[in-house]
């Protein structure tokens, strides 16, 4: 079984601002790092290319390397084997796995973000309809924010929202 720590760093974005293509389609186990290459979370995955994606948009702040093991064919018990391995090579569970796992793991929740006026206005909605209305423009304020933070990143990857998970006040990638 492959070491953590015998993999290599692979840059989250290449020179033109794209996620590692090479992953495409992939299985295997990914293990992700913030910008001083210190360990942020672990996961696996049947596409670990669109995994990474989806992280990049839920917790930009802590994606900036990535170390990868594939696999040939999926096998859940393998890949937890060596997922729970890098853990334990690690010395404890990344932040991401533990604490924080719905941040890496579950569409974002744009009512946590909402300001002091988006929530009485919310609250004091006079139906659901309006109600769902105030949800979608929270949806597109919070989606503007993150585009404009992953623009500053250089990220040149086509990134689209599910529009009806924004009825509900989730923001997570189609």
């Amino acid at each position: 079984m492959l070491s953590l720590s015998s993999l290599e760093f692979i840059p989250y974005l290449n020179d033109r601002g794209l996620l590692p293509d090479q992953f495409q389609g992939k299985v295997g186990v990914y293990a992700i790092f913030d910008a001083d290459q210190k360990l942020q979370y672990i996961g696996y995955s049947r596409d670990i290319y669109l995994s990474l994606k989806q992280h990049l948009v839920r917790q930009p702040q802590h994606c900036y390397w990535v170390k990868v093991a594939t696999i040939d064919r999926p096998n859940r018990t393998l890949l937890e084997e060596i997922r729970d391995s890098w853990m334990a090579e690690n010395g404890s569970i990344p932040i991401g796995n533990g604490a924080d796992v719905a941040l890496w793991n579950q569409p974002i929740d744009v009512k946590q973000r909402m300001t002091t006026i988006e929530q009485t206005a919310y609250q004091t909605a006079a139906d659901e309809l309006s109600q769902i209305k105030i949800l979608k423009q929270v949806a597109r304020r919070v989606e503007a924010e993150l585009m404009e933070i992953l623009s500053d990143r250089g990220v040149q990857e086509e990134l689209r929202f599910n529009p009806k998970m924004k009825e509900e006040g989730l923001l997570d990638l189609k």
